[in-house]
């Protein structure tokens, strides 16, 4: 039987804890909603505050005057929820649009330095998308661990500093150098924004936070070319490199005063040193409560977890392949478009980069559509199931897709209105953001306390491929000419494209070997869990009590097997 003591079980761990002070956290701009010390201390946690038996800190419960526990980010109002929101969907759309903006500036870039080859300025953009590579493996982990708070200050200082420096580059190989260090600090909301999003909302509010964070990487680079291609054209590309740097200081300094921690772990990790300072006993947070973790550990497991989830889960790779393929076919256009319409028709970079304005059209459809009704259509089957739908609810938007096709036979030759390849570059807009969406939020809510690890795990291979395609695109659409080079992409997508419904489909397998019960069961409640990823085994339920025998299960994303009994 497990005792329930208060956290000062005694008088005098009461009075330990009054003569310490009051343990209430300060406030600050960025932490609003503080729980009060003496509701935290006088709380009855489970155990009986020993090494062998700690107390287990969890939120608090709802109190008799209705109140939930203020520093529970799930409890948050609403109004503030969103705002956190909207500035790191911010903050992410700053790194994406920083990632393009100077391929806009290409030819004053190439006026600077001149003599040499078009790889060697297509790196500008490539190398800030391949700290995209090794960015999310170090923050995503580190946010696991240290928060996301202290990770996005720190990543975003980073950033702006790597910014600065880009201004001033004095020749070509310093500036590549230093755009792949600013991607790499910059990277770090291209997951961790999604984290964040998943730390306040639940999953009847999940759809549209997801919407308007997963819009920042296509919106961004969508905007980059059309922003440096007039400023490059009037200023010069020191310039283009002036306004990120200008905006990004901005956003850090914004980000400082308004972006609290919102990671539940970290956040009752806190609480349990907090109490364990103040009356002497030991407390652990209920997701530490075998024992407790060191840093040291934390980390090794949390920095193999994006490897271990990409390589040991299929779904997971096979989906983050068809995302990198998508994703990379957008930075192929940054390549593609020149060719197209400066090339091909002769327009200025200024003019050539709002040929973009197609693609954000159709980026704008498909937010239109997520929120208007995919949105409220998954809330109405949400609550028909009582509070709980399988993540494969997710995936039926990330059917739709299409345009590449119709943009491949429009865009050339010249003969042919201009007008007919931006229209026809809208579909593909509003398909890559339909299926980024779908399957962006099918594993976050396969993979939910990992959601950062799991967003790192597809931005690897995503920033892979859009590192290679842009190094290729310019031979290959004078070798092959625009409508079969165009072609070829478009039959590599349709490749992929039955990949979401093969996740669909599949019934998972735990890297252990297990067959687990699909998460999609109709009752899970006594089905025994991974306590890592929490999907359930189908392995010796019996009758669905489990009953029988303890049994253990191995955490099935960590890098080291580790068994827990139930």
């Amino acid at each position: 039987m497990v005792s329930l003591s208060p956290s000062s079980s005694a008088a005098d761990d009461q009075q330990t804890a009054r003569d310490t002070s009051d343990h209430t956290l300060p406030k600050r701009p960025w932490r609003l909603y503080r729980t009060p010390w003496d509701r935290i201390v006088s709380h009855r946690y489970p155990g009986e505050g020993t090494d062998d038996k700690p107390y287990i800190v969890d939120w608090l419960p709802e109190g008799a005057d209705g109140q939930g526990d203020p520093e529970n980010p799930m409890t948050w109002r609403d109004p503030y929820k969103w705002t956190v929101v909207m500035s790191v969907a911010l903050a992410t759309l700053a790194v994406a649009m920083a990632s393009s903006t100077l391929s806009g500036a290409t030819q004053s870039i190439a006026m600077t330095f001149s003599s040499y080859p078009t790889p060697v300025y297509v790196m500008v953009t490539s190398a800030f998308v391949l700290g995209f590579v090794v960015g999310p493996l170090l923050w995503a982990p580190a946010s696991e661990v240290l928060g996301r708070r202290k990770m996005f200050i720190f990543s975003y200082i980073l950033f702006t500093a790597f910014n600065g420096g880009v201004v001033a580059s004095q020749n070509i190989w310093t500036l590549i150098v230093l755009r792949f260090f600013a991607g790499t600090a910059g990277s770090s909301p291209l997951t961790n924004a999604g984290g964040t999003v998943s730390d306040v909302l639940d999953a009847s509010e999940r759809g549209l936070g997801m919407a308007l964070f997963a819009a920042a990487p296509f919106l961004g680079p969508a905007l980059g070319p059309i922003v440096g291609g007039f400023l490059g054209e009037t200023g010069g590309w020191r310039w283009v490199a002036a306004l990120i740097a200008i905006f990004t200081a901005l956003l850090t300094a914004f980000g400082f005063l308004i972006i609290p921690e919102t990671y539940a772990p970290v956040l009752l990790r806190a609480r349990a040193q907090r109490l364990s300072q103040a009356t002497g006993r030991v407390y652990r947070s209920k997701f530490e409560k075998d024992k407790e973790i060191r840093l040291s550990e934390l980390f090794k497991t949390a920095l193999g977890r994006p490897w271990v989830l990409l390589f040991r889960e299929p779904i997971v790779f096979l989906l983050s392949l068809y995302l990198a393929i998508v994703y990379a076919t957008l930075y192929m256009l940054f390549g593609a478009f020149p060719i197209v319409f400066q090339e091909t028709r002769g327009w200025s970079p200024g003019v050539g980069g709002l040929a973009f304005l197609g693609v954000l059209v159709g980026f704008m459809i498909a937010l239109l559509y997520i929120i208007f009704y995919e949105n409220p259509r998954y809330a109405r089957k949400l609550q028909q199931e009582k509070g709980w739908l399988p993540p494969e609810q997710r995936l039926p938007p990330a059917i739709i897709g299409g345009g590449l096709f119709s943009f491949a036979w429009t865009a050339a030759p010249a003969s042919l209105p201009w007008i007919a390849p931006i229209i026809c570059s809208a579909p593909f807009g509003c398909g890559m953001v339909l299926v980024f969406l779908s399957c962006f939020n099918y594993l976050i809510d396969s993979y939910l306390l990992y959601a950062a690890s799991v967003l790192a795990a597809n931005s690897v291979l995503r920033s892979l491929f859009g590192v290679g395609f842009p190094l290729f695109v310019t031979p290959m659409y004078h070798n092959l000419g625009v409508n079969w080079a165009s072609t070829l992409v478009a039959f590599l997508a349709l490749a992929c494209a039955p990949l979401p419904l093969y996740a669909d489909l599949a019934q998972e397998v735990c890297a252990n070997g297990q067959r687990l019960l699909r998460v999609g069961a109709k009752d899970p409640a006594h089905v025994p869990v991974c306590q890592a990823c929490g999907r359930r085994r189908a392995d010796d339920a019996k009758d669905g009590t489990g009953k029988g025998r303890p049994w253990s299960v191995d955490l099935c994303i960590s890098p080291v097997s580790v068994s827990v009994t139930i």
